[in-house]
């Protein structure tokens, strides 16, 4: 399950893409409409510049008391995020979510144009189980080599 390809995983799976002036409320607006996703992508010119999380309006606006109605995305925005391509394995997302600490990946053409987003809720049931099988059976491998 974890090889299948992320391209399988963004199938019909809406995402929200929005401009780098966009005030945070109405960026948490479409986040509260969307539902399923924690995260926008920001773009600029059609490319990805960047993706604002929840826990980026959290901890970058609300708790600091910055109005979010005068705050553009690109102020509180990871720029230049970690991204993946739609050919590589939904495993190869979660290792880097794993090691960068982070719970979302955009995913992006060969053009670095938005196509979708990968996030640690995608990895449900057997996708997580079978990871967790793998990075031992990897960690066991390393220690033997």
């Amino acid at each position: 399950m974890p090889d299948r390809p992320v391209r399988n995983v963004i199938d019909q799976k809406p995402f929200v893409m929005v401009p780098t002036d966009l005030p945070v409320r109405e960026a948490a607006r479409l986040l509260k409409e969307q539902r399923d996703e924690g995260a926008v992508l920001v773009v600029s010119k059609g490319l990805l510049v960047g993706i604002c999380t929840e826990r980026d309006i959290v901890f970058k606006v609300v708790a600091t008391g910055r109005d979010p109605s005068a705050t553009p995305v690109s102020e509180v925005m990871t720029p230049d995020p970690v991204t993946i391509t739609d050919d590589k394995p939904f495993a190869h997302a979660l290792h880097m979510m794993y090691e960068g600490g982070f719970r979302h990946v955009p995913v992006i053409s060969a053009a670095g144009e938005p196509i979708g987003l990968v996030s640690a809720r995608d990895a449900l049931g057997l996708d997580v189980l079978h990871f967790e099988e793998d990075l031992m059976l990897r960690e066991g491998l390393s220690e033997v080599m």
